[in-house]
């Protein structure tokens, strides 16, 4: 039973061609290596040509635009992650955790159509980038780094046909619902006091999907070549060779980056404040001890 999704289908008259509804390498829109790499080389060059072409001009404002993108992708994000977990609830119920995780029988129809969508938001969410620079704001490595090398992930999870990235998939999801929800709120003026553990919540994320493909990998190799050890079953870990150790790298690196700024962000603000603090305090002291006789 999916009942928004059933809900959906009933309500819009038109229907997909099958290379849109369905991944079909080399005939669904950037499902080639070449189109790929293209897109992400020009949204590079476009990043960086603007961001030079901004050094001596004042910046775009583009408050309703860049609300506009962002309360589209948090609601996107939303109903996203509800009608996948419309589909793999039901399964864990029925079936069990680790075969909704391990099993390549997870990657249903529908559930191919989600990761899809999925997938083009990460091409939508490169706006984030393009804003930034148009904005004259801060521009990080981790920030270029993440969403370049988010949407290679995306789309090698679709070579590979793995029905199980749903489970980080879902986290991603959740956090994008409230992280594009802080971006629409703050640049109308709202300000809130939980935006460092919304990066924690990120962290722990990717401790969480790090956790997941080494129990997948583990999974497999020891059902496949080392049956003696314990383990609960075989774990598809793709048709692409190599898919799960670059899955490992890319999630280790995106650990590292976000705990580095997490450190230059949030631990380095607390410790001038202490500083201050400090100097404040014994500015004080100074004050009421009186002149020096």
């Amino acid at each position: 039973m999916a009942p928004i999704a059933n809900f959906l289908l009933a309500h819009i008259s038109f229907r997909l061609p099958p290379y849109l509804s369905s991944y079909v390498s080399g005939q669904t829109p950037l499902s080639t290596v070449t189109s790929v790499n293209a897109s992400l080389a020009g949204y590079l060059a476009i990043t960086f040509g603007i961001q030079a072409l901004m050094k001596d001009r004042q910046p775009y404002k583009l408050t309703t635009l860049f609300r506009a993108h962002n309360i589209v992708l948090s609601l996107g994000s939303a109903l996203l992650l509800v009608l996948i977990m419309e589909e793999i609830v039901p399964l864990i119920w029925q079936r069990g955790l680790h075969h909704s995780i391990c099993s390549p029988e997870v990657l249903t129809p529908s559930l191919e159509f989600y990761f899809m969508i999925n997938y083009y938001f990460k091409y939508l969410e490169l706006f984030d980038t393009v804003s930034l620079v148009l904005r004259k704001k801060p521009l990080r490595l981790l920030h270029v780094y993440h969403h370049t090398v988010t949407a290679g992930a995306c789309f090698l999870s679709l070579e590979a046909k793995l029905g199980g990235v749903w489970s980080a998939m879902s986290l991603n999801l959740a956090i994008h619902i409230v992280m594009y929800y802080y971006y629409y709120a703050t640049t109308g003026g709202a300000r809130f006091w939980w935006k460092r553990y919304l990066t924690t919540v990120q962290i722990v994320q990717f401790v969480v999907d790090i956790f997941l493909v080494i129990f997948g990998t583990y999974e497999h190799y020891a059902h496949s070549n080392y049956p003696q050890l314990p383990h609960f079953g075989d774990c598809y870990v793709g048709s692409v060779e190599g898919a799960n150790i670059f899955a490992f790298l890319v999630l280790l690196s995106f650990l590292g980056l976000f705990i580095d700024y997490y450190i230059q962000t949030y631990k380095k603000q607390a410790l001038k404040s202490y500083g201050y603090l400090n100097g404040l305090q014994a500015h004080r002291k100074e004050k009421t001890r009186g002149p020096v006789a």
